[in-house]
């Protein structure tokens, strides 16, 4: 184990390629233990819980580009010879798009789940008015839960902590409950609020990628809107080496279906 600017990186496995995981909302490093487990014999497993995220750990959240140089330093430190391969779900693909397009000699390729071309026009013009309400209503609740937490002290805290696990179980999250906290929440104050500058830097994922590098994209077809385009998925299909497969779950395909999943990454990995 390392640890990076007060952020314990677990490594398991000492295959020959390294596979760098970045889970999102509200989840940890634990969303991936199934995961670690059925690849750690062939290849070296590198997660963390992203800063902020760790309720036992007082890391003070990160900006965009601040999260891409915490990613860089973890990178230069696991695989400082090869090029590693993203495996990215929900806000994890946002930070890890962001770390391929800066880094693109450092990431050979990716597997991406559920959340493809989240800054695109093409996204925005395929979703319906009652999808676009659906997403800003949740995401601003959460972002809103964080403000009240920043600016009302420990009463604030309170209140905002059962604000995130009521979102969170309305959502059907299935990261246990009790780990949540309003910490977790600051992409959505980033997002809407412009908190530590915002994304208004990100790369436009669907442009930069993904044909920069292979790419395996799993999404959860259970679910009222997509977090993706038509074109995020053309544009992934035809390029070489790259693949589109659609589960039926929901937004945590890695959790409702875990043998299934596992399996898909195994024989793409190879």
């Amino acid at each position: 184990m390392l640890n990076i600017q007060g952020v314990d990186i677990h490594i398991e496995g000492n295959g020959p390629e390294t596979l760098v995981m970045l889970h999102g909302w509200p989840d940890t490093l634990a969303l991936w233990d199934h995961t670690v487990l059925a690849l750690r014999d062939t290849h070296q497993c590198v997660r963390f819980t992203l800063p902020a995220f760790d309720a036992n750990a007082p890391v003070p959240p990160k900006s965009l580009l601040e999260m891409v140089a915490f990613i860089h330093e973890v990178v230069q430190q696991v695989s400082p010879q090869q090029p590693i391969t993203l495996v990215l779900h929900d806000w994890g693909c946002v930070f890890g798009y962001e770390y391929a397009a800066t880094y693109p000699d450092r990431v050979s390729r990716m597997v991406a789940v559920d959340v493809g071309d989240h800054n695109s026009r093409a996204l925005n013009a395929s979703l319906t008015a009652k999808a676009k309400w659906a997403v800003f209503s949740y995401q601003i609740w959460l972002a809103i839960a964080w403000q009240i937490a920043n600016s009302l002290g420990s009463m604030g805290h309170a209140l905002a902590n059962r604000m995130t696990r009521y979102m969170a179980k309305a959502l059907r999250c299935p990261s246990p409950l009790q780990h949540m906290h309003v910490g977790m929440n600051i992409p959505y104050a980033m997002k809407w609020m412009g908190t530590l500058e915002g994304f208004g830097l990100a790369c436009n994922a669907l442009k930069i990628l993904p044909t920069a590098r292979p790419m395996l994209y799993i999404y959860g077809k259970r679910k009222p809107f997509m977090f993706h385009s038509d074109r995020w998925l053309e544009k992934i299909q035809s390029y070489p080496g790259s693949r589109v497969e659609g589960f039926d779950t929901g937004h945590w395909v890695m959790s409702s279906k875990p043998e299934q999943f596992n399996a898909l990454l195994k024989d793409w990995l190879g």
